[in-house]
């Protein structure tokens, strides 16, 4: 492995904020409140009535901005029936998010979101366009391999950026993502080896010269900082609110069960919970957990082809957590755990779970065999190993999971930004231009109509909660705005799981191409940007929205209302920028606890280019690699480079 160690360190990170006594109806009484408030009235940056360009009053009904720290962090109604002890859960779902034993060959989940909750690699990051209808295996950019440069950007590029009409100079379908696994069969785990088991398949599209690249995903990493308020989570919606503990998309696969001990020494029994047999069971407000079950078993992302959650449970109950990896002897809740100077934790998955985990969902002594066909044969204590034949803790994995990664996703909250301070009374924290910034941002920008809230997003649990799961005959915070054609991905007007059901809520037919739109904290460190990552920098995402969109001719049947030509002067974008990039939380940028982290280990594309490339003499190539040193919760005295930077 070549690995580059420069002064580098990036991370997304793990929030003070306490979640210990809030309930679930707290939580939506709060929620609904804070959409109706009227917020503080602001400091004008200069004399005048607000609207355009001024700023007045910022105003509720659901499209005012607030401090974050009004909105409580939306919990599971149910949460204490899964969770037995909160700290040892978050604790958990830190090491599960970051260890690189998880993936099939490196790949933990921060592999992908490991700078401000984000990707900012440049190498290899491309993928041809494989959520097109049909699909797109060509490049039209650089190919595997390739590094990025700002020039490339944006991908649908204007002889005049200010026209949606001018002549265009460049355009691809081509996505910048995120790498991940490589192209391999699964055959098996293997206890005790970071590295899964399997066999290595050519791949005709991520490969250079015959030789296999990282896999590249087909839409740009969101951060997961904040996350946890989302209603659906991932861009087009398909990790629902409703928790089944086995995928991603919640009632929409019907038939999906987990595990359950009703009473201590009973055999385990299949439950739903989601069909409501079991209401006391359910897992409402855990669209967190819904979306962390999802990479795992991505070909694309994290796992060779064919690995199930029971077999990843094999592996990761077995392990010793983060036995790979640094972990700092101060990190803000793996600390005490550190087995510094050595690597890793000096606790395994096994006990971790048992002390963060109710019992009813993996305290059995009964072996639970797998078949063919998915269902589950409860054995008596004993019974001899196979293959298909896992304990309660393995074959309930998926839900462990889940429920560990919320939860440490719930504590990665940025409320500190100085747009929040300001709105919090201190008038100083932003400057007149910043000011004006936010009023256009509330005014003639008409950018909160969608980035609407305290979250700056109105697929939040607390828009949904006020507004319902559908508004104005949409998928309430998804919008088509153009950015791409309609069939380069259909977005949540796609159908999905075992019985093709479709995404959208609404009418899925007048849902294609629309996404979810994104909170805004943080936005200045977690570039490119959009569903697509077609934009490389703020000032060209601007440009975007004031000059009406790329595609609203080609996607006029579905465009959302919301999308015209604004108008916005030079100093108008230069404003909003500012704004925007005062929604940046200091302790994200310089990975402050609760955004401190373990090591990490991320490939950065292959030793070589897009025409030549280091081979390993197995069919793969030699990856590049960056470190990015464990950091405490003090964080660093430098913030890492941005997207490109």
């Amino acid at each position: 492995m070549h690995v580059k160690n420069p002064a580098y360190t990036c991370a997304s990170r793990k929030s003070s904020r306490s979640v210990l006594a809030i309930s679930a109806l707290v939580v939506f009484s709060a929620a609904a409140l804070l959409v109706g408030l009227q917020h503080p009235t602001v400091a004008l940056a200069k004399g005048g009535k607000g609207g355009g360009d001024d700023l007045g009053v910022v105003s509720g009904g659901g499209n005012g901005l607030a401090s974050l720290k009004t909105v409580a962090v939306p919990r599971p109604t149910n949460l204490a029936r899964f969770i037995k002890d909160e700290q040892a859960a978050i604790a958990l779902g830190k090491a599960l998010f970051w260890d690189q034993q998880v993936g099939s060959d490196g790949q933990s989940c921060a592999s992908c979101h490991f700078h401000a909750g984000a990707d900012n690699r440049s190498k290899n990051q491309l993928d041809p366009g494989l959520r097109a209808v049909p699909p797109d295996a060509t490049f039209q950019l650089g190919g595997p391999n390739y590094q990025l440069k700002a020039s490339d950007f944006p991908l649908h590029k204007l002889a005049n950026p200010n026209d949606q009409n001018s002549a265009v100079l460049f355009d691809t379908n081509d996505i910048v993502s995120s790498q991940g696994v490589r192209t391999f069969a699964f055959t098996n785990v293997i206890v005790g080896n970071s590295t899964d088991a399997g066999i290595s398949i050519p791949d005709p599209i991520f490969s250079v010269n015959g030789v296999n690249v990282r896999r590249v995903e087909p839409r740009n990493t969101p951060t997961m900082i904040n996350t946890i308020f989302n209603f659906r989570s991932f861009w087009d919606g398909r990790a629902r609110s409703e928790f089944n503990g086995v995928d991603p998309i919640g009632n929409l696969d019907p038939g999906a069960t987990v595990l359950h001990v009703a009473a201590s020494g009973q055999a385990p029994e299949s439950v739903s919970l989601i069909d409501g047999s079991h209401p006391e069971l359910a897992l409402d407000n855990a669209s967190a957990a819904s979306q962390a079950v999802g990479p795992p078993l991505s070909d694309m992302e994290m796992s060779f082809a064919g690995r199930t959650f029971s077999l990843l449970g094999r592996k990761m109950v077995a392990a010793r957590a983060l036995a790979l990896q640094h972990v700092a002897t101060d990190d803000s809740s793996l600390g005490s755990l550190s087995a510094m100077p050595g690597t890793g934790l000096k606790t395994g998955y096994k006990a971790m779970i048992q002390a963060a985990i109710q019992p009813e969902w993996w305290d059995s002594s009964s072996v639970i065999q797998i078949n063919a066909d998915g269902s589950r044969t409860i054995l008596s204590a004993g019974a001899a190993a196979a293959q298909n034949r896992f304990s309660m803790m393995e074959a309930n994995f998926s839900l462990i999971w889940g429920l560990a990664i919320q939860m440490y996703e719930s504590t990665l909250v940025s409320d500190d930004s100085r747009v929040d301070q300001f709105l919090e009374g201190n008038h100083g924290a932003l400057s007149a231009q910043e000011q004006r910034g936010m009023g256009i941002f509330t005014g003639k920008g008409q950018c909160s109509k969608c980035h609407a809230g305290a979250e700056t997003s109105s697929a939040s649990a607390s828009s949904v909660q006020a507004n319902g799961l559908v508004s104005g005959g949409s998928d309430t915070g998804f919008f088509n705005t153009g950015v791409r054609r309609i069939n380069d991905d259909l977005g949540i007007g796609a159908s999905i799981g075992p019985l093709n059901l479709p995404l959208s809520a609404a009418n899925p037919a007048g849902a294609q191409g629309a996404f979810k739109t994104p909170g805004l904290r943080n936005v200045e460190l977690t570039g490119p940007y959009m569903h697509n990552g077609g934009m490389a920098t703020l000032e060209q995402v601007v440009d975007f929205y004031s000059r009406g969109g790329d595609f609203a001719k080609e996607n006029a049947a579905v465009l959302s209302s919301r999308i015209k030509n604004l108008g916005l002067s030079a100093d108008d974008k230069a404003a909003l920028v500012a704004f925007m990039k005062a929604l940046t939380d200091e302790r994200v940028r310089l990975e402050r606890a609760p955004f401190d982290h373990p090591e990490l280990f991320v490939s950065n594309g292959s030793i070589g280019s897009t025409s030549t490339i280091l081979a390993d003499g197995t069919g793969n190539s030699v990856q590049d690699t960056i470190r990015v040193p464990a950091v405490g919760k003090s964080g660093v005295s430098a913030a890492p480079p941005n997207f490109l930077q």
